[in-house]
């Protein structure tokens, strides 16, 4: 209804109608203004409209509230939370970083144990497979091998402190693995519940862009809120206008009644009309005064005489107003249908944000769980494993260097064994140069004998008879003999032949070796085995390629 029509229904006043003048031209117009009044009461009904559209605002305007507190709460949440998030992966990191070195150092310890067991091995399995030569034994004394001559229990308790060292890094290097293993379950569920918050901030994201003409709309990790207060000012100007045309259809309303009573025979048919206006029916807070007193007031209120220009001017409005009165209804439920599209969008965006800010408290209830409960057991077990990895470290190197220690006494048992051998074959050359010279040597006294001898006789046959006897006892005496007799060389001072494990021995000295002049010859007890032509080649072979000559 236009200002001039509400101005005009506002100016009206009261008739005393003539019941006796003109009855057969109101009958007609009565029928016509009280369906008029029938369309108006039918018209009211928009006062739920009206009251939808108050809802409609309070619960847009408690959805902003509440969109903007959880909103800043995302914010505050999501600062935090990308911190705890980095924490925690760095805590991670640096514990799989504790079981990779760990790993690594162990496998290289363990590398080199088992070189260094190999060798010894081999080295053992060397003393087994030389077989010391019968002569160097007692005559029936079984066959023996040098590992025969060596002691094995420092190396089977070597064996065992390594095993027990290498069992215990093994079981805390499991533990550390099995936590680790914990560590990324929980991990994973943390990544979970951020695929959660993750498909919620990107749920948002869309429905913000579908919602928004903002082109940077669509790259927002969060729902913007920018547009909600333009939609609740928006809602506010709808129910604003909603209540100003409920107010015009219920001055249509009393206009028609006030015609409809003003008409003769029209006030019973008002008070049947108007009669179940409901009584609860009002309007407060933007839509205007209580329409229940409005309407009320209007039906019990007495009657003003109006004169026939005044009322006929009152029914060419009624009957303006009443063309126009679809038309309003029509567009008070237009409003209510926009209003109602605003605000489920509104809520749509709130609940958007309750969703993103309930992901985001459950990123945050994980990591609680976690931090609280066994997140400190994972650090613990990291640095327990670093703790017995050094103390086994430690352990495992020393043991190393007795399997390096071993490996090099047992190798020079070896290589003394082939040293043995040609001590042996030297010995055996020297005495066979002695035994020449010896050869020799009583070769030339036998023969220094035989010319003495001669000489001798010559002389006492040649010059005996001229000289007295008593003149030299010796001149008749034959030439001494000269006769080599071995004796014992006994020990030497400064070296004793002991087992390869033990210390060596003190060794008493003994006589040097003299040779001696006498008549009579005997051996010397010194016996130099016999070595085969092939054993000594080997040994010098093996001499040769220990000190890197060629053979």
């Amino acid at each position: 209804m236009s200002d001039s029509e509400s101005s005009a229904m506002s100016d009206n006043t009261f008739r005393d109608p003539n019941p006796s003048q003109g009855q057969e031209t109101l009958m007609p117009q009565l029928d016509t203004l009280i369906a008029h009044l029938v369309a108006a009461k039918r018209s009211l009904s928009s006062i739920n409209h009206v009251w939808r559209a108050n809802e409609i605002v309070t619960a847009a305007r408690s959805a902003l509230e509440e969109s903007v507190v959880v909103s800043a709460r995302i914010g505050f949440l999501r600062r935090g939370l990308n911190h705890q998030l980095r924490v925690l992966y760095n805590v991670r990191t640096e514990v799989q970083e504790v079981s990779r070195r760990g790993r690594s150092e162990f496998a290289t310890v363990l590398k080199s144990l088992d070189v260094a067991d190999a060798r010894l091995r081999k080295t053992l399995d060397l003393l087994r497979e030389t077989v010391v030569h019968a002569s160097f034994r007692p005559e029936g004394e079984d066959s023996k091998s040098l590992h025969d001559f060596v002691e094995e229990r420092g190396v089977e308790e070597l064996h065992t402190a390594l095993k027990r060292s290498i069992d215990r890094t093994n079981t805390a290097q499991a533990e550390l693995e099995s936590s680790n293993c914990a560590f990324d379950d929980e991990l994973q569920s943390i990544k979970e519940a951020l695929g959660n918050y993750r498909a919620a901030t990107q749920l948002a994201s869309s429905r913000t862009s579908a919602s928004s003409s903002s082109p940077s709309s669509s790259n927002a990790s969060l729902p913007s809120l920018a547009s909600i207060p333009p939609m609740l000012h928006s809602l506010e100007t709808h129910a604003q206008e909603m209540a100003n045309l409920l107010e015009s259809l219920v001055r249509h309303f009393d206009l028609c009644v006030t015609a409809v009573k003003h008409t003769e025979g029209g006030g019973a048919a008002a008070r049947s009309i108007t009669g179940d206006v409901p009584a609860t029916v009002h309007v407060t807070g933007r839509v205007g005064p209580n329409i229940e007193e409005g309407i009320n007031a209007n039906l019990n209120a007495p009657l003003d005489p109006l004169s026939e220009s005044e009322y006929q001017e009152m029914v060419n409005v009624l009957i303006k107003d009443a063309a126009e009165a679809e038309d309003v209804v029509m567009e008070i439920q237009d409003r209510i249908g926009e209003m109602e599209t605003v605000l489920e969008n509104v809520v749509t965006q709130r609940d958007v944000v309750r969703s993103v800010y309930n992901a985001t408290t459950g990123v945050f209830k994980h990591l609680s769980a976690l931090a609280s409960t066994h997140l400190p057991g994972y650090i613990a077990q990291a640095h327990n494993f670093t703790r017995i990895w050094h103390e086994e470290y430690e352990h495992i190197q020393s043991g190393l260097a007795d399997l390096s220690d071993l490996n090099t006494l047992y190798d020079g048992f070896l290589e003394a064994y082939d040293g043995l051998i040609l001590e042996v074959a030297r010995r055996r050359h020297v005495r066979h140069r002695v035994e020449k010279v010896l050869r020799d040597a009583k070769h030339k006294l036998h023969q220094l004998y035989e010319e003495d001898v001669n000489a001798r006789e010559a002389f006492r046959i040649e010059q005996g008879d001229y000289l007295p006897s008593d003149i030299w006892p010796g001149i008749s005496r034959a030439p001494m003999q000269i006769e080599f007799r071995r004796i014992s060389g006994g020990n030497l001072k400064s070296v004793a032949v002991d087992a390869p494990d033990q210390e060596p021995a003190a060794v008493e000295p003994k006589e040097e070796a003299r040779a001696v002049f006498s008549g009579e010859g005997g051996e010397d007890g010194e016996v130099i085995p016999e070595l085969p032509k092939a054993l000594i080649e080997e040994a010098v072979a093996r001499f040769n390629v220990r000190m890197g000559h060629l053979p």
